[in-house]
């Protein structure tokens, strides 16, 4: 399914129905604040198991990343963060960054690679966090790469549209998509160490 939502002020009724979709263990394409992505709810499995196929991953050596209403719900999932990096993360976020966290018990089995790490981000995109609000839980995410030589990232949802509408089951057009992904920040080691430099600048 295609389905325009408005990006400023996203249609209840339509984010109502790609929740139905996620909570009955469906995979999305969805806009974020940098590049569309794959999405699917964290506890559906077999959902978590698609994306990594599409995306030809391992999830066990995958790091596996999950976007999240805010800090609060991140913690719940994430609850090893201290106040350095808790500074870090309330000075960001929202925002173009995926923050690399220990993973906590709560997190599914499937979540969590060889290294109990995960990476978390807290867009600042109308549509995903309506979804997230609605659903209650956060979304795997996975960046969607294209082929093009060029553009590295989809940029345009219908382009998307004709490449996967057969491999997923809803494609979200929330207009054209950024072409940069998000600043990955590793977060586990003590100091901060940026491991891909993408959109935003990080304040520390």
């Amino acid at each position: 399914m295609f389905l325009r939502i408005n990006p400023d002020n996203p249609e209840g009724r339509k984010i109502n129905q790609v929740v139905d979709v996620l909570r009955q263990g469906g995979v999305i394409i969805y806009p974020t604040d940098t590049v569309y992505a794959f999405g699917c709810d964290i506890f559906q499995q077999k959902a978590v198991d698609r994306i990594c196929q599409l995306r030809g991953m391992n999830p066990k050596k995958a790091r596996l990343s999950f976007v999240c209403r805010d800090i609060a719900e991140m913690s719940e999932y994430t609850p090893q963060i201290d106040n350095q990096t808790f500074k870090l993360l309330k000075k960001n976020l929202p925002g173009p960054f995926t923050f690399v966290l220990k993973a906590g018990n709560k997190l599914p089995k499937i979540l969590k690679n060889n290294k109990k790490t995960v990476g978390v981000r807290v867009p600042e995109n109308n549509i995903v966090m309506a979804i997230l609000e609605a659903l209650g839980n956060p979304m795997l995410t996975s960046s969607l790469k294209s082929d093009d030589e060029i553009l590295e990232y989809f940029t345009d949802p219908y382009d998307i549209n004709e490449d996967y509408k057969k491999l997923v089951d809803i494609v979200i057009d929330g207009g054209i998509g950024g072409n940069v992904p998000s600043t990955v920040v590793d977060c586990t080691q003590g100091d901060f160490e940026i491991l891909r430099d993408g959109a935003g600048e990080l304040e520390y």
